[in-house]
């Protein structure tokens, strides 16, 4: 077999700040930390596209939102149909047994989108869907799993415990960790490690479920965050652009102000997921070690967007500010590659579009011609492609919410947004102001540079069929109805 195997860990809603290798103050990440120092961490990681249906689009696809459509938040399109070129479908046609587990959020929802076979765990967004008349048991693997395991009941379901998958409210596991789903997917990670085919290589996707909530780590988890220092709101200069949808106390909320008690419970809830998560990583790579697979693996891990937590007021995702928008990125060349580079740090701004190019170049299979992503090889082997040919200068990211398209470009230092039907506008230099705390847009000092990068999402946006550009200049108040026929347009070609 001369081919290396090829993990890609996707957890859900991991805000990219947080890691212990990123110099978070909380977060414990030990094991997510000695990957990066053993490949290369992307700083300006980022979800252009930043909700679970759409990120994971442009993560199999290696397409921008310009190309694959999804300008926002959909269910109920078909996946094969509009994007027939995967990440995973690559490397199978390469020879390489393909296996997904954990959540894909595909539709239909056992689709298995080029895999070879999916162990599905999707969570319980599917109850949300007023169109799914189906019982969530009979198409997830996980909760027929938790019911068949001793001293569960037949009729048991794994929220029980009353926290909601899109609260605030956060509270310990009620069962045996084994039993929880991060557990779950690892040992299902493990146990087909097992039943994989020997002869030939694989793709396995790893895809976790949480820290998207609901905040339920296991106890000892979430008593490692319970003793922070107190969680207290953090205001910028202009979040008044958001007063129109403000829901103060509600706490599946996306915009408004909850007690502070609440909050600090939700984030160490959340922080103990992650951990739970990098201890779940440890597993596997032990388990690599002991199946003699470690040293001809590479490991890449990611998510799909980040989660505001009461940043700004904001909780959940979908807008385009850092805590939603930047995700973590880790590339591991298998520790066989000799011209891979070792705790490489990477300052140009990189999108999960890219990770499709990069790791089957890594692999050493061929990048289809519908990728439009760009392949990280060079900043992670020092043989890799030509490290003076350009690379992107910026990102544009977008997604239809709170009813208009939330536009915004950065190249990881600077960073522009600006609201399709309102008109406002926010300017950050998140090298001085990385909290994002300060709007510069209004300052007249800052014009040249709010010229410059304005100037930039005209020019990504002029020639969309939407009609966000006219005479070279950015036009408000195009209807959501217009934006998602345009981009259903785009996807059915």
């Amino acid at each position: 077999m001369d081919k290396p195997n090829v993990i890609l860990i996707c957890a859900d809603e991991w805000r990219g700040d947080a890691l212990g290798a990123e110099g978070h103050p909380y977060v414990q990440t030990p094991h997510l930390d000695e990957l990066a120092g053993k490949g290369a961490r992307f700083r300006h990681a980022y979800s252009a596209t930043p909700t679970c249906v759409p990120a994971r689009v442009a993560l199999f696809t290696g397409q921008s939102q310009e190309r694959h459509g999804r300008v926002g938040y959909q269910e109920g399109v078909n996946f094969d149909d509009v994007h027939p070129v995967t990440l995973q479908g690559e490397f199978r046609k390469a020879g390489y047994q393909s296996q997904a587990i954990g959540k894909l959020h595909v539709y239909p929802e056992r689709s298995r989108v080029g895999f070879d076979d999916v162990i599905l765990h999707d969570g319980f967004l599917h109850f949300a869907r007023k169109e799914h008349k189906r019982d969530f048991k009979f198409f997830d693997d996980y909760v027929p799993w938790l019911r068949r395991q001793p001293g569960v009941t037949p009729d048991e379901e794994y929220f029980d415990h009353g926290a909601g998958c899109n609260s605030t409210v956060a509270r310990p596991w009620d069962k045996p960790e084994r039993l929880h789903p991060t557990s779950w997917a690892g040992t299902q990670a493990v146990e087909w490690l097992y039943r994989r085919d020997p002869t030939r290589p694989f793709f396995l996707y790893l895809s976790f479920h949480r820290p998207h909530p609901p905040y339920d780590p296991p106890a000892w988890a979430m008593d490692m965050y319970l003793d922070l220092p107190a969680f207290k709101r953090r205001l910028g200069d202009w979040e008044n652009h958001y007063e129109s949808v403000r829901t103060d106390g509600n706490h599946q909320l996306a915009f408004g102000k909850l007690s502070e008690a609440v909050t600090h419970r939700a984030r160490a809830g959340y922080y103990g997921l992650m951990t739970q998560i990098d201890f779940q990583l440890m597993r596997l790579i032990e388990a690599l070690n002991e199946f003699g697979l470690a040293d001809d693996t590479i490991l890449a891990f990611t998510s799909d967007h980040g989660e505001m937590l009461g940043d700004h007021d904001f909780y959940r995702k979908a807008v385009g500010y850092e805590g939603s928008a930047r995700v973590p990125l880790i590339v591991c060349p298998s520790p066989n590659d000799a011209s891979a580079t070792r705790g490489a740090v990477v300052d140009e701004v990189v999108e999960l579009r890219d990770v499709m190019p990069t790791l089957l170049e890594l692999a050493g299979v061929p990048v289809p011609e519908s990728c439009d992503g760009k392949s990280l090889a060079r900043f992670v082997r020092s043989a890799a492609a030509d490290p003076q040919e350009p690379w992107r200068e910026w990102l544009h990211g977008e997604h239809v919410y709170f009813g208009q398209s939330l536009q915004w470009v950065t190249d990881g230092h600077i960073k522009y947004l600006w609201a399709s039907e309102w008109g406002t506008q926010e300017l950050f230099n998140l090298d001085d102001d990385p909290g994002e705390l300060h709007n510069l847009a209004p300052l007249q000092e800052h014009a040249g540079l709010l010229a410059l990068w304005k100037g930039r999402l005209i020019a990504d946006l002029t020639g969309r069929e939407e009609g966000f550009v006219h005479d070279g200049e950015l036009v408000t108040g195009v209807p959501v109805v217009t934006m998602l026929s345009h981009a259903r347009a785009r996807m059915t070609g």
